[in-house]
């Protein structure tokens, strides 16, 4: 009687430690791994393809997305094709680099493109990157088709983000803010940089193929138009596209000034205890005082003021005289069981977790209580009503003021801890518009608020002691001391 076959051996399942997902191994090596290149996995990476013309906004809400993704923990990079060119091609003469016949610049324009498409895979499979934002003008369907396939080939998810503007005032205002800033009009009049660029910008119009509802309906994108007077949204695939569309359809460009102060001192400021609803101390009753005189000197246009639901806030907000809205997610950091202990008391009844959370402060939590890193996560929503906003003025905590720093100023997640948010301080944010798109640019001077000098700083117990220095910020700031 003939042997039975032998049964196949149970193949071996081996997790990778980067990607967190089983994958079959036989003979300690990946089964059928090159059959398998072009599957996208639920948690895969994504790149978002920016798309428009020139003067469109792509470089702002590049940056933006980037700094909004990266302050809610997903790991983003962006890659600027117009930097990889002005990085290789070190001197700009004129708009004839870009005309659709001069086989010099396309030859130069693919090499910049393709330098960056070999730095995103790098980054997304190398580097453990979530998503790459390719930021260059993409107007032809055939590029982006090229760059489809190459997501594909690597296993990305790829969204297109498109920026429409038909409006020519929208376009001026770009062109006039945006452009004349721009590294390659530094030795140019306003006049001669303005129409090079509209030269420029008539170099891609002939050959612009926008997003079609038809043609492109299998493609995941996102159409902004005229600044975000509207929007198409179409085949959203996962979370974190479905997180990209919510960010874009709430920021704006509107100029405004968010104003961030922490509570005047509390009685528990005063012993160095932390957390819990304490009132304020005379000293921080005389800091709200000063705030209400203060606000009312900057006449602010309709101010909103956002206070926590703690005590401290509002009986700051309460001496302005204006109408104040209460929201919980402001609330302190819970420190769980070390509420309203002094850092002393943490160290000799848990020195464990004091130990542990001098080893990881993002990341620490406190038993029964919270980390920085559940703050940020608590926060988002406060983040996208302050984008949707003129001018607010936010009378928080400070760890609360620190992620919300973090955000603002585009600070990593190692140093949100130690952001420096003082006592009696207000610090006014307001955006402005740089070179290659809106940005972030620095605001050096400091200035004093009217009356400061008359006012005593805050005691400087354990509880308010304990920050680290500030890097220049890359939004203006001013700082105004009380």
């Amino acid at each position: 009687m003939a042997a039975a076959p032998a049964a196949p051996a149970a193949r071996e399942l081996t997790q990778n430690p980067l990607q967190k997902t089983w994958e079959p191994y036989d003979n300690g090596l990946p089964a059928g791994h090159s059959a398998q290149r072009g599957v996208c996995m639920t948690n895969c990476p994504t790149l978002i393809v920016m798309v428009g013309l020139p003067a469109r906004g792509k470089t702002y809400i590049s940056k933006k997305l980037t700094r909004y993704l990266n302050w809610i923990g997903v790991p983003t990079k962006e890659f600027n094709v117009g930097q990889y060119r002005r990085d290789l091609v070190k001197k700009y003469k004129s708009f004839e680099f870009f005309l659709p016949d001069n086989e010099e610049g396309l030859k130069i324009r693919k090499q910049c493109a393709l330098a960056a498409l070999n730095d995103v895979r790098q980054y997304l499979s190398e580097e453990n990157g979530h998503v790459a934002v390719f930021d260059a003008t993409n107007t032809t369907r055939e590029r982006r088709e090229t760059i489809y396939k190459f997501g594909e080939e690597n296993g990305y998810k790829t969204f297109f983000v498109e920026s429409v503007c038909v409006d020519p005032e929208v376009i001026a205002a770009n062109i006039v803010q945006v452009k004349l800033g721009s590294p390659d009009y530094v030795e140019c009049s306003n006049d001669e940089a303005t129409e090079d660029f509209m030269k420029r910008i008539e170099c891609y119009k002939n050959s612009y193929e926008t997003l079609d509802e038809t043609l492109d309906k299998d493609l995941s994108y996102i159409k902004i138009m005229d600044v975000g007077r509207s929007y198409l949204v179409n085949r959203v695939m996962d979370h974190i596209q479905s997180r990209i569309v919510y960010y874009l359809m709430n920021i704006h460009v509107t100029p405004r000034s968010i104003y961030l102060c922490r509570h005047g001192e509390s009685e528990l400021n005063l012993k160095g205890r932390i957390g819990g609803d304490p009132g304020l101390s005379v000293r921080g009753k005389e800091f709200a005082k000063s705030l209400a005189q203060f606000i009312n000197e900057q006449n602010i246009k309709d101010l909103k003021v956002w206070t926590s639901q703690m005590k401290r806030t509002i009986q700051t907000a309460e001496a302005l005289g204006v109408p104040y809205e209460q929201w919980k997610v402001l609330n302190e950091i819970d420190a769980g069981v070390c509420e309203e202990m002094t850092y002393e008391e943490i160290q000799e009844n848990y020195p464990l977790e004091f130990a542990l959370r001098d080893q990881d402060k993002y990341r620490y939590r406190y038993p029964k209580g919270e980390s920085y890193e559940d703050l940020v996560q608590r926060l988002e929503p406060v983040i996208m009503e302050l984008e949707r906003q003129e001018n607010v003025l936010v009378i928080c905590h400070q760890a609360v003021m620190r992620c919300l720093l973090a955000y603002f100023l585009d600070k990593p997640a190692e140093q949100l801890p130690y952001l420096k948010c003082p006592l009696h301080t207000v610090l006014k944010l307001t955006p402005v518009v740089e070179r290659r798109g809106f940005e972030d640019s620095p605001h050096p001077p400091i200035a004093a608020a009217p009356g400061a000098a008359a006012l005593p700083p805050a005691a400087q117990g354990p509880a308010v002691s304990e920050q680290g220095g500030m890097d220049a910020p890359p939004l203006p700031l001013e700082t105004f001391r009380m």
